[in-house]
């Protein structure tokens, strides 16, 4: 089956440590809160890779599998797309304006 795209929408988040795990949240400033689960591609919490506080741009739908907590999920396929601050000021900015 084909991803609707249409659920899909640009999310800020970033890896930080909760619980002694490295974790996806999203950055605080969006629609989302910065305490909901990120589900994505294991590269972006690699601190071989990644330093910890990273920021990166994904395309994400909220979700609930069967009935459980909400979380936002993103495709592991799809390419790793680092921010670095300035975007992401200018993002959440953007954000702020397409508001209603």
């Amino acid at each position: 089956m084909a991803r609707d795209t249409y659920a899909y929408r640009q999310v800020a988040v970033e890896s930080r440590e909760v619980r002694g795990r490295v974790e996806i949240r999203p950055v605080p400033g969006q629609a989302f809160s910065p305490e909901l689960s990120v589900q994505c591609s294991r590269r972006l919490s690699d601190l071989d890779s990644y330093p910890l506080g990273s920021r990166f741009l994904l395309f994400a739908k909220l979700t609930d599998r069967l009935g459980g907590p909400p979380f936002l999920y993103a495709y592991h396929g799809d390419a790793d797309v680092p921010m670095t601050p300035a975007d992401v000021k200018k993002f959440l900015g953007e954000f702020k304006r397409g508001r209603i």
